[in-house]
């Protein structure tokens, strides 16, 4: 399977489940729009309705679905970016219990939106330093 080598390092340290999502939405997405950024891309999207990055690998999700705005869109007109992997629609007593498991500092002062950007450059740092390793 193609997908198997080029799968990202946060996914290797995933669940299975998560990787053999991101595998078969990838090499379908090969078949039709051939190899590059546009595969990864669909095959991320794929994940994310399942799966939210926390720290540095995927875990699944308590309900599927859209993780962010730009996942939500079907065409996007315009890129109004993605929230990286962090479930930005998810509840924020939620998001306040995975910034706490990324120690994540002033977590109880901050807003919905502002837990969305800590975490995810939580998650930027903790990937950085895996793959450090």
């Amino acid at each position: 399977m193609p997908a198997r080598k080029e799968m990202p390092s946060t996914l290797r340290r995933s669940p299975k489940k998560a990787q053999d999502t991101w595998a078969k939405a990838h090499d379908s997405a090969v078949e039709s729009y051939g190899e590059g950024e546009r595969a990864h891309r669909t095959a991320f999207a794929a994940v994310k309705h399942s799966f939210e990055k926390v720290g540095d690998h995927w875990e699944g999700k308590g309900r599927k679905g859209p993780s962010d705005a730009q996942a939500a869109r079907t065409r996007p007109a315009r890129s109004t970016g993605t929230a990286g992997g962090v479930d930005a629609n998810a509840t924020k007593e939620h998001l306040m219990g995975v910034a706490k498991r990324l120690d994540v500092r002033g977590r109880s002062r901050m807003t919905k939106a502002e837990l969305v950007d800590a975490i995810q450059k939580a998650n930027n740092r903790r990937t950085r330093a895996a793959r450090d390793r």
